[in-house]
């Protein structure tokens, strides 16, 4: 209604001067800030599967999402000052949660394109998949401090808060993925409940602000049925999304028995249910071979990694009475292998869930003639399972003249085979190499170490499958110049990396 004053008739203040609510403008930043870090630690769940879990596939996906946080807040600034911050928000908090359900159909549309590609292609898909919708939701925060700032008298107050409460969404977000989402439910559905939340919050925005409500709902509910039905119609690679893992088991056409333990991009396991003596991986009849040159009798042994169980159960067949205890960091392997590996845990088979440098303290001393090391991958890698004092510990667990037998995988110019190397013989007495050779060297791929804390008999070796045994000299000759990892020094990625 308009008003006369001193003979001048003035209108009431255009909408945009109207200062947003304290508390909406608080709960609007948190919950765009909040995303973003949801979306962030999510997408290197939706990554790994193709691209797999490696320091280069986590550097491009925080990098992506920097850059499109530091992109969108600078576009919100500029739109801020140039169009109508209440018309604005509902459609950067519409474009932001289709954006984060897009992000599963077009991994899975495009990440099939970049298995075992290069770093540039891992950058590439997530800067598709994150950009975008880090760009757009960054923006809401310069947005709503636009609307919030009807004087100058309190800019510095309103802006720290604004920061404040978007730095407590991105804690929230980032603590609330971890402990909460991650275990609760799959990614996928994880990535379409933010996505969601935001559409539910735009079209609440627009409602309220009374600004084209009907057809914002319309984009809103058509796009996001569109978005799940592409990724419904594409499907999901994992059989069973953990904590750590998209896993998938594979039948092997070869053999009726046979089946592959997938993790992420990478045949992690092979065990044939038809014949639990059979070792398909040549690593996998490295160790086998080393098990089957000690001393005869059944066997007390410690298994640092379940994944498809292969090795436990074959040492049971092949040495009955043997007792085994697994010590596997992801109780979700736990129980497909239980479901479509045909493992069944008893006495002679205990698993214990929790990751092996913790389990590790509970077994007792002199308690193990074996303790087997199988939670490497070849771009997955548990450094603080590669140190000198994680070793000492493994000694602590042998009994004398117990074997330990830790399979390692390096590329190119073997720097953490050699590392691994200079930190094993620096704990143990006797340490030998098994690994394909050329020109008498270990070249890359699989590779299996044996170590004891007495000399090691002259069968404990392997020579299957094209192998080559190096003995103590030869180890010590590979490990020349190469530091010792440790734990407060154990740059595992970066040699891994740099191979």
């Amino acid at each position: 209604m308009a008003r006369l004053y001193d003979g001048r008739v003035t209108s009431p203040a255009p909408v945009a001067t109207r200062p947003l609510g304290v508390g909406a403008a608080n709960a609007l930043v948190f919950l765009a800030a909040g995303a973003v870090l949801v979306l962030e630690i999510l997408g290197v769940r939706l990554l790994a599967p193709y691209v797999g879990l490696t320091l280069e596939t986590t550097t491009a996906i925080i990098g992506a999402a920097l850059a499109g946080i530091a992109a969108g807040a600078a576009a919100g600034g500029l739109a801020a000052d140039r169009f109508e911050g209440r018309r604005l928000l509902p459609l950067l908090l519409a474009a932001g949660g289709l954006l984060c359900i897009a992000a599963v159909p077009l991994v899975r549309a495009f990440g099939d394109a970049v298995r075992g590609t290069s770093a540039i292609a891992a950058l590439a898909i997530a800067m598709m998949i994150l950009f975008p919708p880090a760009c757009v939701l960054s923006a809401v925060s310069p947005v709503v401090a636009k609307l919030r700032l009807h004087d100058l008298e309190h800019t510095g107050r309103v802006v720290g808060t604004l920061s404040a409460w978007a730095t407590a969404g991105a804690l929230v977000g980032t603590f609330g993925t971890g402990f909460v989402l991650v275990p609760l439910m799959p990614t996928s559905t994880a990535v379409f409940a933010i996505g969601g939340l935001l559409l539910a919050v735009a079209l609440f925005v627009a409602v309220r602000f009374g600004v084209g409500s009907r057809a914002i709902a319309a984009v809103c509910v058509s796009g996001a049925i569109t978005l799940a039905g592409m990724a419904y119609a594409i499907g999901s690679p994992c059989d069973t999304e953990s904590d750590y893992h998209c896993a998938a088991v594979a039948a092997d056409p070869a053999r009726s028995g046979g089946r592959t333990l997938i993790l992420d991009d990478l045949r992690h396991s092979y065990i044939d249910l038809d014949d639990l003596g059979h070792l398909e991986f040549d690593y996998t009849r490295w160790m086998g071979d080393a098990v089957d040159a000690l001393p005869p009798g059944p066997l007390d042994a410690v298994y640092l990694g379940g994944g498809g169980y292969t090795l436990p159960r074959y040492v049971a067949t092949t040495r009955p009475g043997s007792r085994a205890r697994v010590l596997e960091v992801d109780g979700a392997l736990v129980d497909l292998a239980r479901q479509r590996l045909g493992l069944r845990t008893s006495a002679a088979l205990r698993v214990r869930v929790g990751d092996a440098r913790v389990t590790l303290r509970a077994e007792p001393t002199d308690s193990a003639d074996v303790v087997v090391g199988d939670a490497f991958g070849s771009r997955s890698l548990p450094w603080h399972l590669a140190t000198a004092q994680f070793a000492r510990e493994i000694r602590r667990v042998l009994r004398p003249g117990g074997l330990y037998t830790l399979n390692l995988i390096d590329q190119g110019d073997l720097q953490l085979l050699r590392a691994e190397a200079a930190t094993l013989l620096e704990v143990f007495a006797d340490v030998r190499l098994v690994a394909h050779a050329q020109d008498g060297e270990p070249v890359g791929g699989n590779v299996v170490f044996l170590a004891s804390d007495r000399a090691l008999a002259p069968g404990v070796r392997s020579t299957s499958r094209g192998a080559r045994t190096f003995d103590r000299a030869a180890v010590a000759r590979i490990a020349r110049g190469a530091d010792v990892l440790r734990d407060d020094d154990a740059p595992a990625d970066q040699l891994i990396s740099a191979g």
